[in-house]
């Protein structure tokens, strides 16, 4: 059984800091590309940030420049940094990852997701 298990998440006023954390668990033999995904009530679930394996980094436009994601394969860990948090970033924040369990038997995994607020 694989599982992704996000931590992190919180209240934050308008220019505040927080760091999510996303650990994968279980048995598998690699991970692929990690990321986070955020869903505003009312509205769909969209990018915020992904990482590959060999770490190159893609982002939403929105956040450009506040957020850094970055991974440490070791732990099978992925993190993301939310710096200058603006209320519109407030969302329930999901990890994802595609993990493969043998050569050619990958999937699509989903943390819980954290709650993240940004007061104003």
């Amino acid at each position: 059984q694989v599982q992704l298990v996000e931590s992190g998440g919180g209240l934050v006023q308008d220019g505040g800091s927080l760091r999510l954390s996303c650990a994968a668990s279980g048995t598998f033999r690699s991970i692929n590309a990690m990321g986070w995904y955020r869903q505003a009530p009312g509205k769909q679930r969209e990018l915020v940030a992904a990482i590959t394996s060999d770490s190159s980094t893609n982002y939403a436009d929105s956040v450009k420049g506040r957020f850094t994601v970055s991974r440490d394969n070791a732990k099978n860990t992925v993190y993301l940094q939310m710096n200058s948090l603006k209320p519109e970033d407030t969302a329930v924040y999901y990890c994802n990852a595609d993990i493969c369990r043998g050569m050619f038997w990958c999937n699509d995994y989903w943390g819980q997701g954290t709650q993240v607020t940004v007061s104003s």
